[in-house]
């Protein structure tokens, strides 16, 4: 039996795209199950996947002129909910390796209070990201944990700018060690699409401003390098200085060096990258012990690096005020010599102090938020 090409899933594609107003017209109990098990299936085994869909929306053509009505019809409909998931991954596949269509982006990030960006990521407002630079890693603990995100944090990073704030949303991207038989798949699919060449750059064309360029490459060192100084200025010019963190590798550490951008990162080695393929944007990534979601919002300091989700990011934020004004009311109280610091930290215990606090917080607050968003 010949096997299906990329051209047999393009064809395909056309049959899809008929099949779709047809079944968004009708509402039949299971389409969305159906639907997420074959895009499961096809992520995994795409090849049959074509093959399906030619047979699937084929039958779905022949039988639709007889009757939309009649339960031979819904049959095949049924099944070629299945196959207009398959074609659609394969469309997908064929244009952006494996990621999430905005559809998928918007589902996944539901929470997300902010506009999105035209790839479907959540926008945290330029206003909400100035706030953060004032951020620590112990401002977002106060949060992040207590409503149930307990894995939002990694450190054990070479930090290029310690001294360096780093703040913006999230643009992820997965690489895997090379597997030919993989990788012939991927070069195809990038070649049908006019993709001229598959990499490190595919990615990093795509940033905008304000993105920090996120990079699970599996604590890869040699030939795990996802920059040099050139891609790295690069980098920094096309996100404005966003930044980069990868469980990876970079290269030509004196010459990123001369750059002002913040960069977070396992290794550096002079070897250029090497033996391994992209295999995903803006999809979910792993970042050691943390799933980060493309958009989120990326905040590193001298510690480590929290990646905050977009619906959290202002409770965050208000949260923060609190403790910085918290801590100067503390150091000014230390600072006049009265007080042991248990009668002062973390919470004064006389009446009169606690008034005197909350009268303070109520001022500061007033002064800090006057204009803010």
């Amino acid at each position: 039996m010949r096997q299906p090409s990329v051209a047999d899933s393009t064809s395909a594609v056309s049959r899809g795209e008929t099949l779709r107003s047809q079944l968004g017209a009708l509402d039949i109990p299971g389409i969305p199950g159906i639907l997420g098990i074959a895009a499961l299936r096809i992520a995994t085994r795409p090849p049959p996947g074509y093959a399906l869909a030619h047979t699937l929306t084929d039958a779905a053509g022949a039988v639709a002129p007889a009757g939309e009505e009649s339960p031979m019809f819904r049959s095949v409909v049924l099944a070629g909910g299945t196959a207009l998931a398959v074609v659609t991954l394969s469309s997908l596949t064929q244009a952006q390796l494996f990621t999430l269509t905005r559809e998928q982006l918007v589902a996944y990030t539901a929470q997300n209070p902010f506009e999105r960006l035209p790839d479907g990521r959540p926008k945290v407002p330029d206003a909400l990201i100035a706030r953060a630079r004032a951020l620590s890693s112990e401002d977002i603990l106060t949060v992040l944990p207590g409503k149930g995100f307990r894995n939002q944090y990694e450190d054990g990073f070479q930090i290029l700018r310690p001294g360096t704030k780093l703040v913006g949303r999230a643009f992820t991207v997965q690489f895997m060690p090379v597997r030919p038989d993989v990788e012939e798949v991927l070069n195809a699919n990038a070649k049908a699409a006019n993709i001229p060449r598959l990499g490190n750059q595919f990615a990093i064309d795509q940033l905008q401003p304000g993105d920090v360029l996120v990079v699970d490459l599996f604590g890869k060192k040699e030939g795990g390098t996802i920059v040099g100084d050139n891609l790295f200025y690069y980098v920094d010019k096309a996100t404005r200085g966003g930044g980069l963190v990868v469980d990876g590798a970079v290269r030509d550490l004196e010459g990123l060096s001369q750059i002002a951008m913040p960069a977070y990162f396992r290794h550096a080695h002079p070897t250029a990258i090497s033996n391994v393929m992209i295999s995903g944007v803006n999809i979910p990534v792993r970042i050691g012990g943390v799933t980060v979601m493309p958009g989120d919002l990326v905040v590193g300091d001298r510690e480590g690096v929290y990646f905050i989700p977009p619906a959290l990011v202002t409770e965050v934020l208000d949260k923060a005020d609190e403790t910085r004004i918290h801590d100067e009311w503390t150091k000014r109280k230390f600072d006049e010599g009265k007080y042991k610091s248990s009668e002062i930290y973390g919470s004064p215990r006389d009446p009169e102090l606690k008034k005197e606090y909350e009268a303070y917080l109520k001022q500061r607050l007033a002064e800090i938020r006057k204009g803010q968003p």
